[in-house]
């Protein structure tokens, strides 16, 4: 497990939708109108296609993106740990497999501002640890000096190959039945109650 000595962590990588918002996308219904498998990851899925039949999927994808975008709503607490990580002059980014068009709605309509937002039209998508890797060094940092929180296992697999510490967000679900819960080097369950993290963090 990773540990951060106080006065080591330089900055926070936060997953976007599930994470600090929700757009209650419906995965199982745009795997099934495209045909993709049950449980396949979806940008996957569309890079095996042809032409033809990822530019059917591509469509049916941004349409449900865009729709989820424009419900899009802050996650409870997430304004006040924003504040915290500003209040601790620390730097903080977004790194998400949503496209640009998206995030841009969602942060937007969210209230949400970062300086670096990385994509999925910017380079390799999570599970790659690029991302990671490219803001450290924008922010001219090690990455283990780096915290990547997210909801899904492929930001857990990113942090960790990027060498970073790792934070699995539960939204308060059954940890049992999260895979990359157990991969973390910690959970945080809420962001109304993050006291816990904070502490291990050294945040406070």
């Amino acid at each position: 497990m990773n540990m951060l000595a106080q006065g080591q962590l330089a900055g926070v990588i936060f997953d976007l939708d599930g994470t600090l918002v929700n757009s209650y996308l419906d995965f199982d219904a745009m795997r099934s109108e495209m045909g993709i498998l049950a449980g396949k990851p979806i940008l996957e899925a569309l890079e095996q296609m042809d032409g033809f039949e990822a530019a059917r999927c591509s469509k049916i994808l941004e349409r449900h993106e865009l729709n989820g975008a424009t419900k899009a709503n802050i996650i409870t607490g997430v304004r006040d740990f924003l504040e915290l990580i500003d209040g601790q002059h620390l730097q903080r980014a977004v790194v998400t497999r949503n496209s640009r068009s998206m995030a841009e709605v969602m942060l937007s309509r969210c209230s949400l501002q970062f300086n670096v937002v990385i994509t999925r039209e910017d380079g390799p998508v999570k599970p790659d640890p690029w991302a990671i890797h490219h803001i450290c060094n924008l922010w001219g940092v090690e990455s283990k000096r780096v915290v990547v929180i997210g909801d899904f296992e492929f930001d857990i697999e990113a942090g960790k190959s990027a060498g970073a510490t790792t934070v699995f967000f539960t939204r308060s679900r059954d940890i049992n039945q999260l895979g990359g819960a157990s991969k973390a080097d910690f959970v945080l369950e809420s962001f109304v109650n993050p006291e816990k993290l904070i502490r291990e963090l050294r945040l406070a």
